[in-house]
């Protein structure tokens, strides 16, 4: 559950009591500790616990730190991976001891649990015009001198709003900030000209309360995103770069300081890494942060098919670890199937769960789930199409792959890690 050099509150995870709250769990855990219920290595089919169970593969979870850790590390990368995927601060201990130069967040919300798990470097991939939120960020900052903090800015308005809360709090450490350039006309959030960008700048350069330190934006959002376009976005987000520092633009910036260029979804590090290679040398170093975060479960379906190591497999490669134990509940017909799963415990916002293996509830063996295709999820209900010929009993469990990872961590606040064998060694603990 932690190691020897885990935060105190990472730590405590281990002490918290097993109960109704936690699905899939053994009821007869009721009482253990999470430690104690991980020390006994139950085995996940005969060890009590009840269906439907959501499982990470302990070996495809180390599998994938590892992965990214070589790839950053090859390609000249910091890495800051997106913590919103799993909001699990066990996983981001080991994303840490695996390289990670921090974790990255999307909401103040999120900065706050970071924060309690002892997250001292957090790259925050959003603009934040929350007075409140940004009271208590000041306080964090000035509370800790060794607490590394950046935003994005986009508008001028915002800077305004930031620089205003700021004030109000009475800030003594500035707060950092990249402008975000937007992926494009139609695109999400962020700045769409170079004029409009060096508006935002000048904004920052006017306040006592902002400091500019680079600049950021996410590749993922170019409409038509393909190997080009992602590319010559990305040559633009550098071109950005050299140009605020051709002008002078970190002169704020201390003797130690390092100039911030960011980019990095799950679907184009590859083309980050390329591009950012590129980069020509700045006044000063640079901090070339890649941010993916669905690598650490990967998954079984949208991930599977645009991870870059598809278009570079001689770098390496990503696991799905994702698999969701359901049990088949109902064969009110020859042709269809119900398991006890739906909406409620699996991912169904970008692709259907796919039936991958059936464990005979006669016997525990196990065989490929050919045959049986789900076709709908209900709140609590898998719908299934069974193919002639296929055998499948009320009963029977059926292990499903899953598509998108951030939202099939956030249906599940305790999560059992299984090894190759079945054993349950390992409990994920997160704060959706």
């Amino acid at each position: 559950m932690a190691t020897d050099h885990s935060h105190p509150a990472v730590a405590a995870l281990a002490r918290e009591r097993v109960d109704h709250r936690f699905k899939g769990l053994p009821p007869n855990a009721e009482g253990l500790t999470v430690g104690e219920l991980a020390a006994e290595r139950r085995s996940l089919f005969t060890g009590g616990f009840t269906t439907p169970v959501l499982t990470l593969s302990a070996e495809a979870l180390e599998h994938n730190l590892l992965a990214m850790e070589r790839y950053s590390a090859v390609h000249g990368l910091a890495f800051a991976p997106h913590g919103k995927t799993s909001l699990a601060p066990q996983l981001f201990e080991r994303q840490l001891a695996h390289g990670a130069w921090g974790i990255t967040a999307a909401v103040p919300t999120q900065v706050r649990i970071y924060r309690a798990f002892g997250i001292q470097r957090i790259f925050l991939a959003n603009e934040v015009v929350d007075a409140a939120a940004l009271r208590w960020l000041a306080a964090e900052l000035d509370a800790d001198p060794g607490f590394r903090f950046i935003a994005y800015v986009d508008s001028v308005r915002g800077v305004e709003l930031m620089d205003e809360a700021l004030r109000e709090a009475g800030a003594r450490r500035p707060v950092d900030v990249v402008v975000e350039l937007g992926a494009g006309e139609g695109a999400r959030t962020g700045v769409r000209t170079a004029d409009q960008c060096a508006a935002v700048a000048d904004a920052v350069a006017a306040t006592g309360t902002l400091r500019l330190v680079g600049v950021a934006g996410y590749e993922g959002e170019v409409p038509g995103a393909d190997g080009e376009r992602v590319r010559a976005w990305l040559r633009r987000l550098t071109a950005l770069a050299a140009d605020f520092d051709a002008a002078g633009r970190f002169a704020g910036l201390g003797a130690e300081d390092e100039i911030v260029v960011s980019a990095g979804g799950s679907a184009w590090f590859d083309a980050v890494a390329d591009v950012f290679a590129e980069l020509p040398a700045l006044s000063r170093p640079v901090l070339k942060l890649l941010r993916s975060g669905a690598y650490v479960s990967h998954d079984d379906g949208h991930y599977r098919h645009i991870t870059p190591f598809n278009r570079v497999p001689e770098e390496g490669q990503l696991q799905p670890a994702f698999r969701l134990w359901a049990q088949v509940v109902s064969r009110p017909e020859p042709g269809q199937a119900f398991l006890n799963a739906g909406k409620r415990d699996a991912a169904y916002d970008l692709d259907l769960p796919a039936p991958q293996l059936i464990r005979s509830a006669r016997d525990g063996s196990t065989r490929p789930a050919t045959g049986l295709t789900v076709t709908a999820l209900s709140d609590q209900h898998a719908w299934v199409t069974v193919a002639d010929g296929t055998e499948l009993e009320v009963g029977d469990w059926v292990g499903l792959g899953l598509s998108h990872p951030c939202t099939s961590f956030d249906k599940w606040q305790l999560i059992p890690v299984a090894e190759a064998d079945g054993a349950v060694s390992d409990y994920i603990r997160t704060f959706f």
